[in-house]
């Protein structure tokens, strides 16, 4: 049996995205979206995340660093 958290850790082979960086993505896109365009505070954005995957904020920022190119905190 596998540990559904190990599950969400592999990535999908049609993007290369696990879950939990396809939540973070999603909701920024909704929050967005439902903003006019305009920025999303990163407080904003965790409280969406946490309502559909497990993570921790030091997790999240972690994944937004990675898709803004940013190495090593």
């Amino acid at each position: 049996m596998h540990n559904s958290d190990e599950h969400h850790q592999i990535p999908d082979l049609r993007d290369g995205l696990n879950a939990k960086q396809r939540a973070v993505l999603l909701c920024l896109r909704e929050l967005q979206k439902s903003r006019g365009g305009r920025m999303v505070p990163t407080a904003m954005l965790y409280g969406r995340v946490v309502e559909h995957t497990d993570m921790s904020v030091d997790e999240m920022q972690a994944i937004l660093q990675r898709f803004i190119g940013v190495h090593g905190a």
